[in-house]
């Protein structure tokens, strides 16, 4: 293990949820990248690792990217880390990876834990081919000419939000995917996972915890719900 990055995958709630290999990779490296060096500090500590932290994120990578390549060239061993879940991601790190592939430099995955495949694995729409598109614009206008794309779309939609912006989504999702089944996944894998499934308006009506971390999963266009003996979709 010299001169190189690992990018390694974290639990995305439950502490358990972490490899083998992740903790091994994790104790042998010479400095562990991550977003913020508190919320990593206990998931390290956890498992008895004490390794210096650095901190890498959106703000800083610029920065910290010429920084760590160099070291990298010079024989250190880095892990990148995000707060939850599999780096690069929705997450820093996409410009380190390209840096250090640009300079021929190796870089390993140790996979785990991924919001994305862990809500579309249990949301119960088609998984065989989705589209994934991250965190919305924020700001009205541009979110509003993305979704209104997206209703074309005929692969499963894959969306990530935050507590801020999750009410103004489902209100938009009513008003341009009004007949599409969806499905809402909050805290997967922590203490208050919640799941609803039905259409945009169902959703919003049940949905009465708006905390934390949301992934929100949509049908694609020309889905056709087969109806029971009663006639019910």
């Amino acid at each position: 293990m010299k001169g190189a990055l690992y990018v390694v995958a974290t639990p995305i709630g439950n502490l358990e949820d972490i490899t083998e290999r992740a903790i091994k990779v994790l104790k042998e490296v010479d400095t562990v990248l991550c977003e913020d060096t508190r919320r990593s500090r206990i998931l390290l500590s956890n498992y008895g690792i004490k390794k210096p932290l650095l901190s890498y994120h959106e703000q800083n990578e610029e920065k910290r990217v010429p920084q760590v390549v160099q070291r990298i060239e010079e024989g250190e061993t880095f892990a990148l880390i995000s707060d939850a879940g599999t780096p690069c991601i929705s997450d820093p790190g996409y410009r380190l990876v390209k840096a250090l592939r640009d300079k021929e430099l190796p870089v390993y995955a140790v996979p785990g834990p991924s919001a994305l495949t862990a809500a579309i694995s249990i949301a119960g729409l088609p998984t065989d081919r989705f589209v994934f598109e991250g965190y919305l614009p924020k700001r009205k206008g541009k979110r509003r000419r993305k979704l209104e794309e997206l209703t074309d779309e005929p692969r499963t939609i894959v969306l990530f939000e935050s507590v801020h912006r999750i009410e103004k989504i489902l209100d938009e999702l009513c008003e341009l995917f009004p007949e599409r089944k969806m499905a809402l996944l909050r805290e997967i894998t922590k203490l208050h996972e919640e799941v609803i499934v039905g259409s945009p308006q169902e959703v919003k009506e049940k949905l009465k915890n708006f905390k934390g971390e949301f992934v929100i999963i949509i049908e694609g266009k020309g889905k056709v719900h087969k109806k029971d003996d009663k006639g019910k979709a």
